[in-house]
């Protein structure tokens, strides 16, 4: 039996993924909402679907359903706004009698993770966490071959990802600080989860440079020790990536070997769709190791050179002299 959905954000980058996957796993979009009214690729999806740009029209339209408690009841909100409103749009979710799946950082504060819980154990709904890179097959195979082998030793891992943006970036909600969570959270999120669904858990976080565009650090996990550093500036791509005219630049290595994940991404949200309908999504608790410490990243300083420290971010320390 199809289920209903509504979804929030629903122009922004990240939306057509969600759309996709509601339509892949044969259920139903009946309300969408978002303050820019560029949404022509509901047209793609679900043409008939009610379209609201004020979050208390939207709002009050969701109340109205649950109160008829007809054919059209909510059983999902797909959330696909900005960092800063995935806490309010998720209590909307389980306010309005519906389950949350929401985008990457499930919320910006650890301490918020904790109501939501208390709100699940009142409503007896579930709030979903979208984190496609654990169900990705390349890395599948290498989470079973890292349980199986044997490693006296920690891993030796370095994770660098460089993703240039324009000056619009720091104009917008994510280049705010308090609306995006900053680097290490709005772009750092999915490789922190990543790293700690493979690794296992933080048993220590070192920040070697924290700056507005750039963020570096030294991460000793359960079974790694990971240099890693985030960029959305330019000018700190490699040769290499300019020359071919890359805007981007991302490697993750293990022990000097790089693990390849540049494809099948196409499937992921509706892979991830697929597991929350079976009641086997990513939850809370799944969330709350990497949110955990992407906030306590943000709120450290970038002055604690214990532990090894990433080439990108010694070259910078060097010309910052």
């Amino acid at each position: 039996m199809s289920k209903n959905f509504a979804i929030t954000g629903v122009a922004g980058y990240i939306a057509p993924r969600h759309l996709q996957a509601i339509k892949d796993t044969g259920n139903n979009l009946i309300a969408a909402v978002d303050p820019h009214d560029s949404v022509g690729i509901l047209d793609k999806y679900f043409p008939e679907v009610s379209f609201f740009t004020e979050y208390e029209r939207f709002d009050r339209h969701l109340e109205m359903i649950r109160r008829r408690n007809a054919s059209e009841h909510l059983h999902y909100l797909s959330i696909c706004s900005p960092n800063f409103l995935h806490d309010a749009h998720i209590r909307t979710a389980l306010r309005t009698g519906a389950n949350a799946i929401c985008e990457k950082p499930l919320v910006l504060n650890p301490w918020n993770l904790d109501a939501l819980e208390e709100l699940e154990k009142e409503t007896g709904l579930k709030v979903y966490n979208i984190l496609q890179l654990r169900v990705h097959p390349s890395l599948i195979q290498l989470k079973e071959k890292l349980s199986k082998s044997i490693n006296e030793k920690k891993y030796k891992v370095d994770l660098t990802y460089i993703t240039s943006r324009g000056i619009w970036y720091d104009y917008s909600w994510k280049g705010v600080i308090e609306k995006s969570g900053g680097i290490a959270t709005n772009i750092g999120i999915h490789f922190f989860d990543l790293l700690i669904w493979l690794f296992g858990n933080v048993q220590e976080n070192y920040v070697h440079l924290s700056e507005k565009r750039r963020v570096g650090g030294f991460l000793v996990l359960q079974n790694a020790e990971v240099r890693w550093f985030l960029s959305t500036a330019r000018e700190d791509l490699p040769k290499s990536s300019i020359e071919k005219n890359q805007s981007t630049f991302r490697s993750i290595t293990v022990n000097n070997s790089e693990i390849e994940f540049s494809d099948g991404f196409t499937e992921l949200h509706t892979k991830v769709y697929r597991e929350i309908l079976d009641s086997k999504g990513f939850g809370i608790d799944d969330a709350r190791p990497s949110i955990e410490i992407a906030y306590q990243i943000r709120n450290t300083k970038g002055n604690n050179y214990q532990g090894l420290i990433h080439p990108f971010v010694q070259d910078i320390l060097m010309r910052s002299k």
